[in-house]
């Protein structure tokens, strides 16, 4: 069965034109939360349940080695229990993270404008900031502007810094 799933370890070149040379190591979360985006975008445009979804990426995505040895990003392996967190966590409280990045779009627009893979970065992102007070706000925020670049260009990348910097300074304050 094809998915539209954004492909797991490639680069768009005009980002690898715009990095250094040298490889840069992602870290275990790193990973886990770019598979946790394509995860729930496999799951927004196929609906396939859960479990099946989990399975998949734990026996096929996440032990999977990256593509060419010329990738300028390594991924290391992901740290499972977090995916599992983030997609399972992204799923169960779809409605709730929805109605928050509402909160913080323009007047006017809703999560219904946003692109699909869009609105897993921020779903992802909005999920991090609710329920995982372990993580920094920083964190949260850098992570998903980088899971951003990796499939857009600048503009988006800054929405998504802008829309998660606002969310988290608001469901954090205090």
């Amino acid at each position: 069965m094809a998915s539209e799933n954004p492909p797991a370890n490639s680069t768009p070149a005009s980002r690898r034109s715009r990095r250094a040379a040298s490889p840069v190591a992602r870290g275990s979360r790193s990973t886990a939360r770019l598979a946790a985006v394509q995860a729930l975008y496999q799951q927004a445009t196929t609906a396939v349940p859960l479990a099946k979804l989990l399975h998949e990426f734990h026996q096929h995505r996440l032990a999977a080695e990256p593509e060419g040895s010329d990738e300028v990003e390594q991924l290391q392996p992901a740290d499972r229990a977090f995916f599992d967190d983030l997609v399972s966590g992204g799923l169960a409280r779809q409605q709730e993270l929805d109605a928050t990045i509402t909160r913080f779009l323009q007047p006017g627009w809703n999560v219904d404008r946003l692109d699909r893979l869009m609105l897993q970065i921020l779903r992802c992102g909005a999920y991090e900031m609710l329920a995982r007070p372990d993580v920094p706000h920083g964190a949260v925020v850098s992570e998903y502007v980088d899971v951003a670049r990796a499939f857009y260009d600048r503009p988006e990348a800054g929405f998504v810094n802008a829309l998660l910097d606002r969310l988290g300074k608001t469901v954090r304050a205090g």
